[in-house]
């Protein structure tokens, strides 16, 4: 069993913030992946399903961000898990917005959710850091965080959120990689050199070629020789 866990704060007043992009990431798995409904336990809200054949929980900790460690801590005790069954998705100031990387072990790096996290279970989970830009000051952080992102990102937001449900089953089973290709394909993905006009175009003369008839050619060397030099 995995236990997939995302940072941010309960309630409708959080609910967009840039802070709880680590909640949006889970809302979207359990919507498109057919999650059970979620409900109340280990102070927080949990639903379970299936990605590629593994057993998966998703827990938002409702204890506020800097808490966040008491709500893991207890679902991992209840389910026996370990820190390597567990996966944190969270807010990454350090990251362009749409941007995504995973980091097994080390430090916190201030961010309030993880420093909590650490204190009850350790340092040895894998993270999902979520880019979200940094305001250019650490003193604006704060606000920057508690905000909603605006409509402006919206079309970035949905494509990472769309890329990181694609990739789900692979985190479940512990390939990064894959999970990584899953979210690149959405959030940035393979230019063609040839314009979609030229592509249809293309598509279309292949389809015609594929449904000419072949014509069978009967002549035999000799008359095929004769008739290329008259």
């Amino acid at each position: 069993m995995k236990l997939f866990v995302g940072l941010g704060n309960p309630g409708a007043k959080y609910e967009r913030n840039r802070h709880n992009i680590g909640f949006m990431a889970l809302d979207r798995i359990a919507e498109d992946h057919g999650f059970s409904p979620w409900k109340s336990k280990f102070q927080g809200q949990i639903c379970e399903g299936t990605l590629g054949g593994e057993k998966v929980l998703l827990l938002k900790p409702q204890t506020f961000m800097n808490n966040s460690g008491q709500s893991v801590g207890e679902t991992m005790r209840f389910y026996k898990l370990t820190p390597a069954d567990v996966t944190v998705l969270h807010d990454e100031l350090d990251l362009a917005p749409g941007k995504a990387r995973i980091k097994q072990g080390g430090g916190h790096a201030g961010h309030n959710g993880l420093r909590s996290i650490h204190a009850h279970i350790g340092a040895d989970y894998a993270r999902v850091r979520l880019g979200i830009g940094h305001p250019g000051h650490k003193d604006a952080v704060a606000g920057y965080v508690l905000r909603d992102f605006p409509k402006a990102d919206e079309d970035w937001l949905d494509d990472l959120m769309r890329g990181i449900s694609d990739g789900a089953a692979s985190l479940a089973k512990g390939d990064g990689g894959k999970f990584m290709n899953a979210v690149a394909l959405r959030t940035a993905p393979p230019r063609s050199s040839t314009s979609p006009k030229g592509q249809e175009k293309q598509a279309k003369a292949e389809k015609q070629a594929d449904k000419a008839p072949e014509t069978q050619d009967n002549r035999s060397p000799l008359e095929r020789l004769v008739d290329k030099f008259k």
